[in-house]
């Protein structure tokens, strides 16, 4: 099988190794059931201000994306959408606003997982500290309840504008979805992972009609802040990248 290495020589592609980190997280967000089909988009600045940036291409399932098709795109070219093989226009309006207005977010997934977009349909949507993993996200969620409609450019500006604070991990779209942020692939996978596993385990608690436990704001923030510290090589997309090499997959190329 060729090496990362051969590929980039073969293919003459810049950012290669991101690349290859989105084309895996792509992959296995189908894998555990999370995508939305041939939508939904996930993003990855590459420039120092953050606004060219890779996206998978629009419209192209998430279980076939590779390295080389991703799209590098410039957030502030107003013919993006004119040129051939533009993006799909809510990417472009989500994550084009995004990339374009907030250099700090280096990293954007956007998906419509069952347990998150569960939580973002109720009335309340705040995330109870209940468990580690929900307490992993205390005072790092934003929760937008103005949608709009469709991720077109004004909504998406929209969206971009509530997220100052780079503290922000997870967006919660009202009636939408979720987006989650963080500096890398890596990052960023790990974070929209353990939300949507968090999610789903508050909503089973619902279930259950019973008094939740919920967690103090002093033990939230600590778990919080230890695991921000815990979480450093995010070998969690690492080892997902090992299994696909082990079946050959062709996400690297």
């Amino acid at each position: 099988m060729s090496t990362q290495h051969d590929n980039l020589v073969h293919l003459n592609i810049s950012n290669w190794q991101e690349r290859v980190d989105m084309a895996a997280a792509l992959r296995w967000t189908e894998r555990l059931d999370m995508h939305e089909g041939v939508a939904n988009h996930f993003s990855l600045a590459v420039n120092e201000d953050g606004t060219q940036f890779l996206l998978n291409p629009g419209q192209v399932h998430f279980s076939r994306v590779k390295a080389s098709d991703l799209l590098l795109l410039d957030a502030n070219d107003p013919d993006t959408l004119d040129q051939p093989n533009a993006p799909d226009a809510t990417a472009w309006g989500l994550h084009g606003s995004i990339h374009r207005l907030c250099p700090h977010v280096r990293c954007a997934m956007h998906i419509h997982s069952t347990y998150a977009t569960v939580l973002a349909s109720l009335e309340d949507s705040t995330l109870p500290p209940i468990d580690q993993n929900a307490a992993m996200f205390f005072n790092r969620v934003v929760i937008d309840k103005e949608f709009g409609g469709l991720a077109l450019q004004s909504e998406g500006e929209r969206c971009a504008s509530m997220l100052a604070d780079p503290k922000t991990q997870i967006m919660i779209m009202g009636n939408h979805g979720i987006l989650a942020f963080g500096d890398t692939p890596a990052e960023t996978f790990n974070r929209m992972y353990y939300f949507e596993k968090a999610a789903r385990n508050y909503i089973i608690a619902l279930h259950t009609q019973r008094p939740l436990s919920v967690l103090s704001d002093e033990v939230a923030e600590k778990v919080g802040q230890d695991l921000d510290d815990y979480y450093k090589d995010y070998r969690h997309l690492d080892e997902l990248k090992a299994i696909l090499d082990e079946e050959n997959s062709n996400y690297a190329s």
